[in-house]
């Protein structure tokens, strides 16, 4: 009875936009950015440098990794415990984020880490996370800064969840929660020693998204509740728009500033990896998803499609406002839309705005 249950539900997925704008768009944005990497090597572009980045310090770099619990996140934590770093996990789970510490200890005695449990959709635990790292920094005698940055977390929410302030949940956590964590621990990458770098992870889908509005309602996430279906393929795909939009205007600002050779932002996009981002679509079409896949070989685990991360994390710092795509430290072009600098700063301008709202409500 169940399994028919579950049949049914895979059968009204199937015609419903939502399935047809992920075999259809998303695997051609996925073809098209493979496509890119070809075009390269066959004509010679020349990459950005792979992952050597020198860490010229005497004290243990601390990378902030958020969604480090499973999937992307943990593997990036494990890859970067091992290299030496000072990592800090970052997870909505107190449970899952002791078994992450247990586990990569077990693999690597020698790692050094610190879990905090912060819901990244709601800026009030964002904002008690920014106060909790600045104390433990003090109270560890370790300085006052943080060398790298990764807004790694992520869902795929396949109905409407309101966040506390009135957010959708999937916005709020994939592009909200980014932007504020960072303009809130950016002082802190400012006080590093040595060049820090933010590393925004985004998604091919983003070039799925052909037009888009960023005004409040709509980064906020409130104009698609409105509507009578919940459509989470368009708001995964705006999200990691936004969060590539967001990138390049803090390379932008970070130039204008002056400080973009010491506070670097790249976005990396792993490209299709084999997480538990979808569990919320019925295991038919998951399982369907994930075999197509591996045929193409386009699926990665993510220990493969960590490396990415780590690429984009280590490279040196004048690769700021690049997209790294595929590995061994490659770089691609991201849509037209998402490379556009009037969309990027009325995104900004938006999002400072809802920052400063939050901000007032909080403090």
């Amino acid at each position: 009875m169940m399994q028919m249950e579950n049949l049914k539900e895979a059968l009204r997925f199937i015609c419903s936009s939502d399935f047809w704008r992920m075999a259809l768009f998303w695997n051609i944005a996925l073809l098209y950015s493979y496509f890119q990497l070809l075009k390269r090597s066959i004509f010679g572009s020349k990459s950005s440098s792979c992952s050597n980045h020198s860490w010229n310090s005497s004290r243990r770099p601390i990378c902030v990794i958020t969604g480090a619990t499973s999937g992307l996140g943990k593997a990036t934590a494990i890859a970067l415990s091992r290299k030496g770093f000072y990592v800090v996990l970052v997870g909505r789970s107190s449970h899952l984020l002791s078994k992450t510490l247990s586990e990569i200890k077990k693999q690597n005695e020698d790692a050094q880490l610190k879990a905090f449990e912060v819901d990244i959709s709601s800026f009030q635990s964002v904002l008690k996370f920014k106060y909790s790292l600045e104390q433990w920094l003090s109270e560890s005698d370790l300085h006052s800064s943080i060398q790298i940055l990764v807004n790694n977390a992520g869902i795929m929410a396949t109905s409407s969840r309101p966040t506390n302030e009135g957010f959708d949940r999937m916005i709020a956590t994939n592009y909200v929660g980014a932007f504020s964590l960072t303009k809130l621990l950016l002082p802190l990458l400012r006080n590093s020693h040595v060049p820090s770098r933010v590393v925004n992870v985004t998604s091919f889908t983003h070039r799925s998204a052909f037009a888009a509005r960023f005004d409040k309602d709509s980064v906020s996430g409130v104009n698609f509740s409105r509507s009578k279906n919940y459509p989470f393929t368009r708001i995964y795909q705006y999200s990691k728009l936004c969060l590539l939009l967001f990138s390049y205007e803090l390379h932008r600002q970070l130039r204008l500033a002056d400080d973009s050779h010491h506070v670097s932002v790249v976005a990396v996009d792993p490209g299709a990896v084999e997480t538990n981002i979808m569990h919320e679509l019925p295991s038919y079409i998951q399982a369907m998803a994930f075999f197509c896949l591996k045929i193409l070989r386009l699926m990665q685990s993510s220990e493969d499609a960590a490396e990415s991360v780590i690429d984009a994390a280590l490279a040196p710092p004048e690769v700021s406002g690049k997209y790294y795509f595929g590995g061994k430290g490659r770089t691609i072009e991201s849509s037209p839309l998402s490379r556009d600098p009037k969309l990027a700063k009325e995104l900004w301008d938006t999002s400072c705005h809802i920052l400063d709202e939050l901000r007032h409500a909080y403090t």
